[in-house]
């Protein structure tokens, strides 16, 4: 069980771990030649916060969801051109940018340019005589002092976190990017920080945050030689690497099948779009090659570079709405539906999600709409009084088999039961009942504890999480448990559920 893999592009915010630098708002400086690029005291100025908001289908859902996600950025010039990623703009209806931290004023932008292979975007934002950033000429090389800056959390607030390379230049796929160039760095980067800059002691940038690991505290950015490659072309708005999608690799299914590239957005009047692509879609071939085979862009990214962003490209689709098969061609025929074709192997779609909460709004967390039982009374356990929400289908088969699935969230400020105490409870009470039991660390950015993934329950198919965490602020503990039956469950609800369970006192 990967129990960081939800909210590595969710949240992430800063630790005690990690290096917080607060610096003041200052602006590029004019020399005899006009603009100057700022310094290192300089970088808050020259950071931006992008707001996307238009609709989307997450990866496993069958119906668009609203959305209005949060990440960084950074202008390269004084007339408003700045970089982000991909994965934070494209298939935006609009876009909102922040600069510097101040919300005073909100400004508009248009997106020029997105790579989904590269995971990179320029923008233009509307206005001029901004401050900016420029590249380091020197070689990046190990054992650089580097600092990631950027909003965490979707937080209006601006952090800048300290590191240093440990690996100046290396490939990398990933199931939203496959990159021939990639930074591996440990100055600290949550979701919210993608697309912000990574810059050395100067204020020089040397990458482009994408991406970050928890389980070993790694960060990933994109390589500035990778980046200063093709920004004149994204510039101009020339295709780098695109059909012009939002897309995100599905993992292989536990035999190796894959389950192709899931589309979430679309870019309007791009090739796939022109194509009759739609969001919801899942890509599992192109160019007659499966793609997402090991669960990343690879093999969907070097057909693209095989065949030319102007080439014609065969494309075939499952579409989880219909459960039917589409193919076609990128640059030329457009989508039809295969008559009688089996479909990609993925998990069965669920409908939407819905948020809820307990009766005192303080513990929530996202479930199926399905799920449609909801109980938000407290709960008492060891003399302790938890807030609680508990959701299922069936509450009371929940409550009393393995056959039905669910999920509790309690929370509470009284934190004098330990985390192995209350695991070494679920351990004997579930344990012997289940075929195994895999305990791990777990750290999210927001949550950090322990876990027992159980495997087998009931002599079925049916797995169990009980997790035990501790707010970054010491606050309060959580305790989530979640029964799944279902491939769905196990992966697409599972990670809904990781990327939202909170609680606020």
């Amino acid at each position: 069980m990967n129990t960081t893999s939800a909210r590595t592009r969710r949240i992430l915010g800063v630790t005690a771990a990690a290096l917080v630098i607060p610096t003041t708002l200052t602006g590029c400086f004019f020399g005899p030649q006009g603009p100057q690029a700022v310094d290192f005291d300089g970088v808050q100025s020259a950071t931006i916060q992008l707001q996307a908001e238009g609709s989307f289908v997450a990866p496993g859902t069958l119906d668009p969801t609203a959305f209005g996600s949060r990440g960084s950025g950074f202008f390269i010039n004084s007339d408003g051109i700045a970089v982000t990623n991909n994965h934070v703009v494209t298939g935006a209806g609009t876009l909102k940018v922040w600069v510097g931290g101040s919300q005073d004023t909100t400004y508009g932008a248009q997106v020029l340019g997105a790579s989904e292979c590269l995971d990179l975007a320029v923008v233009k934002v509307d206005g001029d005589s901004f401050p900016f950033m420029s590249w380091r000429e020197e070689p990046i090389e190990a054992a650089l002092d580097v600092y990631a800056a950027g909003f965490p959390l979707g937080d209006p607030n601006f952090t800048l976190t300290r590191g240093i390379v440990s690996k100046a230049d290396v490939a990398q796929d990933f199931d939203w990017a496959s990159l021939d160039h990639v930074i591996e760095h440990d100055a600290r980067i949550r979701g919210g920080n993608s697309g912000g800059p990574l810059v050395d002691e100067k204020g020089k940038v040397v990458g482009v945050n994408y991406a970050g690991d928890d389980t070993f505290d790694y960060a990933f950015a994109i390589h500035r030689d990778q980046v200063k490659g093709v920004i004149d072309k994204l510039i101009a708005g020339e295709p780098v690497l695109t059909i012009g999608v939002n897309a995100q690799a599905l993992p292989p299914t536990e035999d190796g099948n894959s389950n192709g590239v899931w589309i979430s957005s679309i870019q309007a009047g791009g090739p796939a779009d022109l194509a009759g692509v739609e969001p919801g879609d899942i890509i599992a071939s192109l160019g007659g090659v499966v793609v997402a085979r090991q669960g990343t862009l690879e093999e969907y990214c070097e057909v693209i570079r095989t065949q030319g962003v102007d080439g014609v490209i065969d494309i075939e689709v499952y579409r989880p709405s219909e459960n039917a098969m589409y193919s076609g061609q990128i640059n030329g025929a457009q989508l039809e539906k295969e008559g009688g074709s089996e479909p990609t192997p993925t998990p069965p779609p669920v409908g939407s999600f819905v948020n809820i909460s307990d009766d005192s709004g303080r513990v929530g967390v996202t479930v199926p709409d399905t799920w449609a039982q909801v109980v938000g009374v407290p709960v008492e356990g060891n003399g302790i009084q938890f807030a609680n929400v508990t959701a299922s289908p069936d509450l009371a088969s929940f409550n009393s088999s393995w056959s039905t699935p669910g999920v509790s969230v309690s929370a509470t400020q009284d934190m004098s039961v330990s985390i192995d105490t209350y695991l070494d409870s679920y351990a004997s009470s579930i344990g012997d009942q289940c075929a195994s039991g895999e305990p791990g660390e777990y750290d999210d950015g927001l949550y950090a504890g322990r876990y027992i993934y159980f495997a087998g329950c009931g002599g079925g198919d049916t797995d169990f999480l009980a997790l035990v965490a501790v707010d970054a602020d010491g606050t309060h503990q959580m305790l989530l448990t979640v029964q799944m039956v279902t491939e769905t469950d196990k992966t697409v609800v599972l990670e809904q559920i990781l990327n939202s369970f909170v609680a606020q006192f």
